[in-house]
């Protein structure tokens, strides 16, 4: 039992590391479910639940991130024509 519970946690953690991996990407919740679900074979209900503990305990951060989110979708992409 006891292997099966640290196996679990491993699991978890690797999810929550993935998760961080987009975040750094600057995907949305949907937007990571759908890439774990594709590249790593990971339900998109575990994805959701692990990233709704990390928005519990890590309120703050996941306020800012949505609000830098909101902020570049609401810009013109004219930077990226610039070059």
């Amino acid at each position: 039992m006891g292997s099966d519970s640290s196996s679990s946690a491993q699991y978890i953690h690797m999810v929550q590391h993935l998760i961080e991996e987009c975040i750094v990407f600057n995907m949305s919740k949907e937007e990571c479910m759908e890439a774990l679900s594709k590249h790593a074979n990971i339900k998109p209900v575990i994805t959701s639940t692990v990233w709704k503990e990390l928005e519990k305990e890590n309120k703050e951060f996941f306020e800012a991130y949505e609000k830098r989110r909101e902020e570049k979708r609401s810009k013109p992409e004219s930077s990226q024509s610039q070059s």
